[in-house]
């Protein structure tokens, strides 16, 4: 699905990290990309890097934890080009806090980004889909802490179980419709957030120490990953989870 230059790829979080570099990826194999954050700010440097590759590019300043914002920010980017072919559901939010001291808002917070925000980008974008009769693929960027338990994650946790699960039920409900859906599973990624909430020093060793292979997955890595499973090589690949972990989960 990535074999000529007339597919258009959506990526929410796409202002810096893992989204910005699948932005770049998809945009140097040929592809028209739509690139979204809750930032217009965020985005900027995204845009200076599309715009100095001459890549075609719509940019979308939306926020999918708010139905009128997700709405909106939709039908800008289906207009941008007249389709759309692929969704990468890359925009989430973390919380490092232990479960009994979580409150109501900060769950909903966490939930509204990372699982119902997805949802319902991801049905948006299959109706669209189908009423215009092409096939499509949905990459939704999860995380190993949807696969293993980990303290003070729960919350963050349970999102990304939730959006591996969903990628699962999505992709056998829409098997038949043509629509793809797979997610990724990467473990830590030191994106500059990343390098933020997790400064060198003890608590970084401890991370990379879990990891067999002893470091951390790129981010152009997660990119790689992502543009194999929208391409035609992967066109018999749905309702899976791929780690990029460097082990972790095999131990």
């Amino acid at each position: 699905m990535l074999d000529n230059n007339t597919f258009v790829s959506m990526i929410t979080g796409a202002g810096s990290g893992i989204g910005q570099a699948i932005a770049k990826k998809l945009a140097n194999a040929g592809n028209k990309v739509v690139i979204c954050d809750q930032n217009s700010k965020m985005l900027l440097k995204t845009e200076e890097y599309l715009e100095n590759n001459q890549s075609s590019f719509k940019s979308i300043t939306m926020d999918i934890s708010d139905k009128y914002s997700l709405e909106k920010g939709f039908n800008q980017a289906s207009k941008a080009f007249g389709k759309i072919d692929h969704l990468i559901n890359n925009a989430g939010r973390t919380l490092i806090k232990n479960a009994t001291e979580v409150t109501w808002e900060e769950w909903d917070e966490v939930m509204d980004v990372n699982m119902k925000g997805a949802y319902f980008l991801s049905v948006l974008f299959a109706k669209e889909a189908v009423k215009k009769n092409h096939p499509a693929a949905i990459v939704n960027i999860a995380s190993t802490h949807g696969l293993v338990g980990i303290s003070g994650r729960s919350v963050y946790g349970i999102s990304k179980g939730g959006l591996i699960q969903m990628s699962r039920m999505l992709a056998i409900e829409w098997a038949e419709l043509n629509i793809r859906v797979n997610s990724i599973a990467p473990t830590t990624v030191l994106t500059p957030s990343r390098e933020i909430s997790l400064p060198e020093g003890k608590k970084r060793d401890c991370a990379k120490a879990r990891i067999p292979q002893k470091r951390f997955p790129e981010a152009d890595e997660i990119a790689s990953a992502v543009y194999y499973l929208l391409s035609s090589d992967a066109q018999s690949i749905t309702g899976h989870t791929l780690a990029i972990d460097g082990g972790l989960l095999s131990e």
